[in-house]
């Protein structure tokens, strides 16, 4: 089609082919605003995107017919969007990105020669003149005010909300012999699990100094398949140092002792499983023991194998060989008194406690598969011997009574599968139980799965005789259950006087602090009303609890200006997700339309859980904020959509579905959980995704917060990662260190960066790329050579979507 216009002198000329093409270009830009923007009116939503939709439209009809009009109608369009943008969001640079970003964008070509330059010329030449300069100005002038904005939210600015306590210097260290012979003998530092190192080489003065000083490569990487079909390949260990070794296991359970000083392999054993069937594939530690006087294998490193079979097994910590006298041979079959496991249902992943000629441990288990999986059976085996000592079965009478002969253990109770704490003074250890799978629709759970699911369980390390339980979730169908144990602390009360209490902290953001020899509140917990649900039969808890007197982790509920996106496209389907599905905050049960899931299953707080330096009362804590949407779909449904197929039983193979298809066999409805992502992949909420947070716990209040973390290499493959840092903060998976000198280490930011901050005021000290993600914990201790190390496992994470790698990365001083 041939498309004329008027010059000045009233002759028809042609109009150029860039005018018709940006002009046509404009109207498709237009009425694919207009239509969602329309959708969104009649769902109760601003009617914003309709009026920009109209105004792009009709400046394209007028372009493309070489008026210079159109111009002004852009012009119109941009500034009303700034208007409409800046009334709802004020100056949150990441929050006016969507609506502005891309428009001021096409905003530069429109403006530019080719365009406003013919237009605005006579003769249709391309020209540069004040409409152009004007133009491309302003919109350039946009785009530096909307990410100058975002940088002064996220960057670099932290909330300061409180001072830095002084006044809390009498906090016990509890269980630290190891740490004061320069040991690291539990994932957590000591089996209080506050991951406060004793070296204080490193100080705010001097960090910034810090340099790889050596790194270790396993060798073990993912292998086919592993990382892909929602499996997920993850190192997560944090090493112990025995002696003057380092100890940790890799991916696949080989176990390796390194120098701690150089970094030099000592020895290796590989348990060599059969890892096909697995769905999760990670370690996050390994344990030890010191054996009675005279036994053989004295110091032992314990550990599992996640193979088919999953077992338990002992190593001579000096050697790396199994210990002889130790189950059969040096190892323990998991599987006796499970019943039916089928290879990757059920295995180890975080490093047992091992406590009082105790080795503690329950499993994690293929959740929201079906009814009836494995048993979250408690088991306690003599750390001597390996032979069992008790089981605590919430389905048995007494729960910790032997086995009769032929018996199992109850299957589908609530597991333990995170790491647990222990407090030897009180014999007691503490487990966080999950839920009685499957976790979106509990109809069918028992009396005693409703007493214990989502519950911190106190049981005595001799006998497994349950001390107390605190349940932490009632009913729960959002898949929050425990995923690590409580860190312990003293705490003054309100006389002054010391008191043993833990800090448990929660996938839905609640710090609940208890009395950790009776379980009792330490500070207050209420019971408050939460949303009900629409599906039939189900049943919903009126109320659950709450910690008033304690901050909470969590991000505001969302509203429509918290929704986000790259493009005002994928803003709008979020928008309108938004109002589709139901949302009332926190307990929102899932349903069949859709639910907005904020906090998700992976929680504000997941398995590394918190850090505390109990000298002076202060927890520290990664946080991350990514909604997900839960639906239920009826079985037969989900079956003809294809989402799983049909499975005849436990004597059967089991075909594994997409991870994010959750079967439910035996019940009426499936479940279909994934992020809530935009159109483009970009998550549905605005920034900070990812913050890091320091709670003054003695009087219970927050003392700094900050986002954390850029958009660098953070992507779905290796090949689509993004090649620059806004500073958004960012998801992260792993845990925190801290130390006298009141540093904080980590590595867990999705930006695969390692980081050393101000424990005062959340100030960033030093900062390094990695070569993959530190989705782990650090440790720290002092060298042969008289330096302090800092180590972290960098090894990717297969969830996060981080890179994989196969390092132990040891930062320290130069010499």
């Amino acid at each position: 089609m041939k498309i004329n216009r008027r010059s000045a002198l009233g002759q028809t000329r042609p109009v150029p082919l860039s005018l018709r093409i940006t002009g046509f270009f404009l109207i498709i830009y237009g009425v694919v605003m207009t239509i969602p923007g329309v959708w969104l009116i009649t769902l109760g939503d601003s009617s914003y995107y309709t009026v920009a939709g109209v105004l792009t439209l009709v400046s394209g009809g007028l372009i493309v017919t070489g008026r210079g009009a159109g111009l002004w109608v852009y012009a119109i369009m941009l500034g009303s969007t700034l208007v409409w943008a800046l009334s709802r969001v004020g100056l949150d640079g990441w929050r006016l990105l969507p609506p502005l970003a891309l428009p001021s964008g096409i905003g530069l070509w429109v403006f530019g020669p080719w365009v406003a330059g013919r237009l605005r010329d006579p003769n249709g030449r391309v020209r540069i003149n004040t409409t152009v300069l004007g133009g491309m100005g302003s919109c350039a002038a946009l785009f530096v005010f909307l990410f100058a904005c975002g940088w002064a939210v996220t960057a670099s600015r932290t909330i300061q909300h409180n001072p830095f306590p002084t006044d809390h210097r009498d906090g016990a260290l509890i269980n630290a012999e190891s740490l004061a012979n320069n040991e690291w003998r539990y994932m957590g530092g000591t089996s209080a699990g506050d991951r406060f190192g004793m070296a204080s080489q490193i100080t705010a003065d001097n960090a910034h100094d810090l340099k790889p000083a050596w790194i270790f490569h396993t060798g073990d990487v993912p292998r086919a398949d592993e990382n892909a079909r929602g499996r997920e390949f993850s190192f997560e260990a944090t090493p112990l140092k025995i002696g003057d070794n380092l100890v940790f296991c890799t991916p696949h359970r080989d176990v390796v002792a390194v120098d701690a000083t150089t970094g030099k392999q000592v020895w290796r054993y590989s348990p060599n499983g059969d890892y096909g069937q697995n769905i999760y594939q990670a370690c996050r530690g390994v344990s030890y023991f010191e054996a009675p006087a005279g036994s053989p294998c004295p110091h032992r490193i314990i550990s599992t194998d996640s193979g088919s079979p999953p077992t338990l097994f002992a190593l001579d910590a000096d050697t790396g060989r199994l210990c002889p006298a130790f189950g059969h041979d040096g190892v323990v079959d998991l599987r006796e008194g499970m019943g039916v496991i089928p290879a990757g249902f059920h295995f180890i992943t975080s490093p047992p406690m091992v406590m009082n000629n105790r080795i503690m441990l329950s499993g994690w288990v293929y959740d929201n598969q079906t009814v009836g999986e494995p048993s979250g059976v408690i088991r306690g085996f003599d750390a001597t011997t390996g032979q069992l000592a008790w089981g605590w079965d919430i389905g048995h009478t007494p729960a910790n009574r032997p086995l009769n002969p032929g018996e199992t253990f109850t299957r589908g109770t609530p597991n333990g599968w995170g790491v647990y704490t222990a407090d030897p003074a009180l014999n007691m250890v503490y487990v966080p139980l999950g839920i009685a799978t499957p976790d979106y629709y509990g109809v069918k759970r028992r009396p005693f799965d409703e007493q214990y699911d989502t519950s911190l369980v106190a049981l005595d390390i001799t006998t497994g005789e349950e001390r107390w339980h605190f349940q932490t979730v009632h009913h729960d169908l959002w898949d929050f259950d425990l995923p690590v144990g409580p860190s312990l602390v003293d705490l003054p009360d309100s006389s002054g006087r010391m008191t043993p209490a833990l800090v448990q902290t929660t996938k839905q953001g609640e710090l609940f602090v208890l009395d950790r020899r009776t379980g009792k509140p330490f500070y207050r917990v209420e019971e408050r009303p939460v949303p009900g649900g629409t599906v039939a039969d189900e049943r919903y808890s009126p109320t659950q609890p709450y910690s008033p007197d304690m901050p909470n982790l969590r991000r505001s509920d969302p509203t429509t200006d918290d929704l986000w996106g790259i493009t005002p496209f994928d803003q709008m389907a979020c928008r309108i997700a938004f109002k589709r599905m139901r949302f009332q905050g926190l307990f929102t049960p899932p349903s069949a339309q859709g639910t907005i899931g904020f906090p998700a299953f992976d929680g504000v707080d997941d398995w590394y859980g918190a850090t505390i330096d109990p000298t002076r009362g202060v927890l520290y804590v990664n946080t991350t904020y990514i909604p997900f949407t839960m639906q239920l779909v009826p079985y037969g449904q989900a079956l003809k959509q294809g989402l799983f197929k049909p499975w005849a039983g436990w004597n059967q193979p089991y075909p594994e579905p997409t991870f994010s298809n959750n079967p439910q066999h035996g019940l009426p409805y499936s479940a279909v959980i994934k992020p809530w992502l935009g159109i483009f992949g970009a998550p549905c909420l605005a920034p900070p995704w990812g913050r890091t947070q320091a709670i003054d716990l003695v009087h219970h209040r927050k003392i700094w917060e900050r986002a954390l973390g850029t958009t660098k290499n953070v992507g779905p493959t290796n090949a689509l990662r993004m090649p620059v840092g806004l500073p958004t903060g960012i998801f992260s998976m792993g845990g925190t260190l801290t130390t006298p000198t009141g540093l904080v280490f980590m590595g867990a930011t999705a930006d695969q960066a390692f980081r050393v901050l101000d424990g005062r005021n959340g100030r960033i000290l030093y900062e390094t790329t990695l070569d993959a993600g530190g989705n782990a914990t650090p440790m720290t201790y002092m060298g042969k050579d008289g330096r302090q190390y800092v180590v972290l496992a960098v090894g990717g994470h297969g969830g996060l979507k981080t890179r994989n790698g196969d390092e132990v990365v040891a930062f320290a001083l130069p010499k």
